[in-house]
Parts: structure tokens; sequence; C-alpha cells
């Protein structure tokens, strides 16, 4: 499954890739609540140099990257006076992921984050994974160069960081299911005939949880839960068939795991990213200080349902993907990514999200991906086919 690194006691270095996003805020919190353990190596952003620039000074950073070249001025005037070294572009973030460092924080968004974190694999660490996408599209390349180097990946996300706390590594075969839990977004009780007119503001408006745009529209879709089983099908090494998914509104229990004597084992902790990476970043230790705290006393009632696949097939599709092959986990991430950007831009209707996927699945064959060039190439290839697809709607 996933290999195991004793860390030390030394103060750890640790890159952030997308420090500007949510789970780059959430990290930093850790990081604030525990400086005497972590120092920051290198921090990225997309486009937001100011903010990035302030983190780097605060968080006395080594090396700051912006990926829109158009910001690097802004960067170059922000850190003028520092001992910040600075650059820019989409080649510089990957240059930056072969600085040495004893963990990486991977949130940069969607595609564009598997160039560095597949370069990062190649130092032998630990990759704090909370870039689904690279796992989604790449994960036969990411295991093997993980394996090949001696890195260690440790999810990141809720759901499958609860299932690494969960799984017994030595009881494997005696696994039968794990259960991810999905929150199903904020229109996960709203009529059917009522979707067709959601706009973008409802679907950033998450219930539990604080995330980016991307992430908010993919949970109001359930197509983040879709990313997670691909994910969690190539993480723990199980076939499709013990991945299952569960409605759970509370947000409190994260991921469930069931072994053949009936026992289960399940995560539970606050809709708060900190808790997961804090984990991620000590473990096999804890750290004194992460994420809120449940009162277990408050809780009234804990619901699990299985998911409404009828009014949100997002689900459905990953299963039909993970049964293609890897051609076919891009072409939905591909998909997806362009049809999200398009309704973001409002060019496109919330319904017409997963429709795209569909058909665009549609069109995946099942060629052998051999790098991560490929997989960028056919990712390019399938957003082409997307916006295709859409524009005959």
């Amino acid at each position: 499954m996933l290999l195991l690194v004793d860390t030390g006691s030394h103060v750890k270095t640790l890159h952030i890739f997308g420090a500007t996003g949510s789970i780059g805020s959430s990290t930093l919190a850790v990081v604030t609540k525990n400086k005497n353990l972590f120092s920051l190596e290198t921090v990225t952003a997309n486009s937001n140099a100011e903010k990035l620039a302030q983190i780097a000074i605060e968080y006395k950073a080594k090396h700051a990257v912006i990926a829109d070249e158009k910001q690097f001025d802004v960067l170059k005037k922000a850190l003028s006076g520092t001992n910040i070294t600075y650059a820019a572009g989409r080649a510089a973030i990957k240059e930056a992921a072969s600085r040495p460092a004893d963990m990486m924080m991977a949130a940069i968004t969607g595609i564009a984050g598997l160039p560095s974190v597949y370069e990062y694999l190649k130092q032998g660490k630990r990759l704090l994974l909370a870039n689904k996408e690279s796992m989604v599209t790449a994960g036969d390349l990411m295991k093997r160069r993980a394996r090949e180097s001696g890195a260690e990946i440790i999810p990141v996300d809720s759901e499958h960081n609860g299932v690494f706390q969960c799984f017994e590594e030595q009881n494997r075969d005696k696994v039968s299911r794990i259960i991810l839990t999905a929150s199903g977004g904020p229109f996960y009780e709203t009529p059917a005939n009522e979707l067709q007119n959601v706009t973008v503001e409802q679907a950033l408006k998450h219930p539990n949880w604080s995330m980016g745009a991307k992430i908010s529209v993919d949970s109001a879709t359930m197509m983040n839960k879709a990313l997670e089983v691909i994910e969690a099908a190539y993480l723990f090494d199980l076939p499709p068939a013990q991945v299952d998914v569960l409605v759970h509104r509370q947000s409190i229990i994260h991921a469930l795991v069931e072994y053949n004597d009936g026992s289960l084992l399940a995560h539970m902790g606050m809709p708060d990213m900190q808790t997961a990476i804090a984990h991620a970043m000590a473990y096999p230790a804890r750290l004194n200080e992460g994420g809120k705290r449940i009162d277990i006393t408050a809780l009234a009632k804990l619901t699990l349902v299985p998911p409404d696949t009828l009014r949100f097939p997002s689900v459905k599709l990953a299963y039909h993907a993970l049964g293609q092959g890897s051609e076919a986990c891009i072409a939905l991430n591909a998909a997806n990514e362009a049809a999200v950007g398009a309704f973001l831009q409002k060019t496109l209707s919330f319904q017409a999200i997963t429709r795209t996927v569909e058909k665009t699945l549609e069109k995946a064959d099942n060629h052998a991906i051999c790098s991560p060039d490929e997989v960028l190439d056919y990712h390019h290839h399938y957003e082409k086919k997307a916006q295709e697809i859409w524009k005959s709607f």
C-alpha cells in the first residue's frame, strides 16, 4: 500500500505547492501551531503573487514561485530586499519540486499539479497528497515512481486519510471493503427539476466545508466523490468492488474500513482539514495541535445512506472509468475540469457538467500510458472532446 519512512526528530523542511488556496491555508495554520517542528522551503501559487509574497515573508520560506508569468513583477517587487529567491511559470513550479525538502504538500488544484508531484517523488521523501487529480490520472505511474525512489504517499483528503488511519496493512487480506463518506453537497435534497437552474453562487455554498471553487462545484455534482473512488482504488490497491460510498450529511464520519470478521472501524473528526493535515505531517507520531475537536456528547444524530445515483450519476461514472482503464480515468477528469471551468464562467449549466463527463467517457479508448507527458497530452485531447460535446447540447 503506502510506504513508511522514519521521519526522525529534527525540524522538517516543507514545500507547500498551492500555498494560497484552502489546503495551503490549513497547512500554514498547522505550521503556525507547531513552529518548532516545521520550516518552509518553497511556496507556490497560481496567480495571487501578493498573498504568496506575504506567506513567504511571514513564514521565512527560502523560495517562492508564481505560476502566472504575468505576475512575476508583482512577486519580484514584493520580495525585493529579502533573501527569498523567486521565479515564475509552470516550468519553474516543476523545477521547484526538485528542491530538497522532507515533505511536500501537494495542493495545486487539478491536472496542473501532476508535473510537480511526479517530480518531487524522485526525492524518495514524504508526499502529502491533496491533489487527487494526479492520482486519478496517473495512479500507476505515481505508485511506480514511489516504489522506485522509496517515497511515501500519505493522503490528505479527509476520507482517504481516514481510511489510512483505519487500514491495517498487516490484515490487508482480511479487508472486505472501504467506505468513503460524502456530504452530498448543497443540492442533495434539492428536487431534480430545480437542478437545471442552479447558479454558480449556489454551487459554491457548501454546507459543511470551506473549500476552493473547483472542489466546491465537484462536491455539488458529487464528482468529487467519483474522483475519490478512483484515487482510493489506486492508493490502497483495491479493486473497485471493494470501494463503496455512503452519503453522510453531518461530515463527522470521514471513512470506514470493514473487515471479514465483522469489525467496522470508523474515522471521525470535525469537518476541518487541519486534522488530516496534522496527521499526515507528523505520521507515525501525532501533533499536539491540529484541527477542531468533536464534542461527541453533542452529536444528536449521524446518518449514512446510499447515494442517489439517478440524480447524481457521477459516482457510477467513476466505476465505469476504472473498469475501462487509465485512459478513461484521464478522460473523466479532463471532461470534468473543462466543464466545471465553463460552469464557473457561466457558459455551461450545472446539469451539463455531468452529462459532458458521461458523453466524453464514451469516447475514451484504452491506450497504455507510459509517462506524465502522455497523461497531459491525453488530458488536453479529452478537454477538447468535452468542449465539442457540450456545444452540441
